[in-house]
């Protein structure tokens, strides 16, 4: 399975809350947490040349916000910062990128910052979009039927490198089998695709149940049947739609374990620009 890139976090808090932020934060697996407890600790970390941050937390009862958000901003443009304050009821972030009044009620802060860390990355992939992502907004803008939209996707995928790629839509919400509504690949494969997938014991399945995209190599227990039958050495599956509306997108590749984070992200983004013009055409 593909792991989520690490989240490095540098948390600055006052003595007494160490505990807390640490039994909050160190919950989630995908960060990586470093504390200080005073603001000269924090800038010797960010400078220090093996240390990386993707975000910075402050907590306001440190004293002297404003002021050491404002050094920050200036001496590292690039780092993400989340200021605390639990004594404010609703305020403005300034020059931090975004404000939490009450980080330990419902994994507040942990959403913020994994919400700001994929923001951030998914603008640099963006910025270096391959071309078959590029057009596709406009193939599905000039489709005429939901069985093109779809088809013009999976080849969109296809040109990105995959050797098989299929849509496996919903009837219904919560629906199963799932049902294979088009496909991209040698006539072989075509040919031999499963017509449905079921919910249980499948990759195509937990991605269902789960609502997450997952990237799979031959010997996890979840699978595909061209990987379980050795057609393909590693697949990806990622969701369509807002709680999987439409369905999902299933990509594979013959090479064992060669579809990393960053291509799981773009199969993401080639679902979201297809989930737009779906729920477009369903508009009355």
């Amino acid at each position: 399975m593909s792991q989520p890139p690490p989240v490095h976090v540098l948390a600055v808090v006052p003595r007494e809350k160490l505990t807390r932020y640490r039994d909050h934060l160190a919950r989630d697996p995908q960060l990586v947490l470093t504390l200080v407890t005073r603001h000269e600790d924090a800038l010797a970390q960010l400078n220090a040349p093996l240390i990386q941050a993707d975000a910075l937390v402050f907590d306001s009862g440190l004293g002297g916000a404003y002021e050491f958000v404002k050094t920050l901003r200036q001496a590292f443009p690039g780092l993400l910062i989340v200021l605390v304050d639990e004594e404010a009821d609703f305020g403005l972030p300034g020059q931090a990128d975004d404000l939490s009044v009450a980080p330990f009620e419902d994994d507040d802060l942990l959403r913020r910052i994994k919400r700001l860390v994929e923001e951030r990355r998914l603008q640099t992939l963006r910025a270096d979009i391959p071309p078959p992502v590029r057009t596709l907004a406009k193939k599905l803008v000039r489709a005429r039927s939901r069985k093109a939209m779809l088809q013009a996707a999976v080849e969109a995928v296809r040109d990105l490198g995959y050797d098989y790629v299929a849509f496996y839509g919903l009837e219904e919400q919560g629906s199963e089998p799932l049902a294979l509504r088009a496909q991209a690949g040698s006539p072989e494969l075509v040919a031999a695709a499963p017509p449905e997938q079921s919910v249980e014991g499948t990759l195509v399945g937990w991605v269902v149940q789960n609502g997450q995209s997952r990237a799979i190599g031959p010997t996890e227990r979840l699978s595909h049947p061209f990987v379980q039958q050795q057609r393909m050495g590693s697949a990806a599956c990622v969701p369509v739609g807002m709680a999987l509306r439409f369905g999902v997108l299933l990509a594979c590749r013959e090479q064992p374990n060669a579809i990393n984070q960053k291509q799981v992200m773009l199969l993401e983004l080639v679902g979201a620009h297809l989930a737009n013009a779906l729920a477009k055409q369903d508009r009355p």
